[in-house]
């Protein structure tokens, strides 16, 4: 049986999104006519990253369960808690802000498997790092990040990312 994607997005292989559809019946699959629950959560990760105290780059984070049924946590980059709202230093990579992978995979729980993350730009190397060991199945991202280092730890890992951008510009 052929396999088609739900919100169109051949990339996006999360289970809940692939759909096997008989062949006589691949040209009634349903349109897409409501945003698609990950572009949702992108979304809210995007209203997220405005909450960033970061001068060089503004990221959210919204991590769900598996089911994408519960928001487990979120997060922005900025200082950490009770320090200056804005960046240490003007250096590149060396702010000092804590990325917002970072905040949303410490306030996440530990013991659940297969979370789900929507992130506003794709993870630097240590952020991919944490994400491979909080249990993390899938990465959607909307921008890449400068450095691509991070994508081949996911991959290496056996992670799916999904650059994100399908609906990017829908329902507005």
């Amino acid at each position: 049986m052929p396999i088609m994607f739900k919100d169109w997005v051949p990339a996006n292989t999360h289970p809940l999104n692939v759909v096997e559809v008989p062949e006589d019946s691949v040209a009634s699959v349903e349109q897409v006519t409501r945003p698609p629950l990950y572009e949702v959560y992108m979304r809210m990760a995007e209203e997220l990253a405005k909450r960033s105290t970061c001068a060089r780059l503004r990221v959210g984070t919204v991590l769900t369960d598996a089911y994408l049924e519960h928001v487990v946590s979120i997060g922005y980059n900025g200082n950490a808690r009770g320090f200056p709202n804005h960046c240490d230093s003007d250096e590149v990579g060396m702010c000092g802000c804590i990325h917002s992978e970072m905040n949303a995979l410490v306030k996440s729980p530990g013991d659940l498997r297969d979370k789900v993350a929507f992130i506003t730009a794709s993870p630097c190397k240590m952020c991919a790092k944490l994400i491979v060991q909080a249990n993390v199945s899938h990465v959607f991202y909307r921008d890449p990040y400068r450095n691509q280092d991070g994508l081949q730890v996911l991959e290496q890992a056996g992670l799916v990312a999904v650059h994100y951008t399908r609906w990017k510009d829908e329902w507005r």
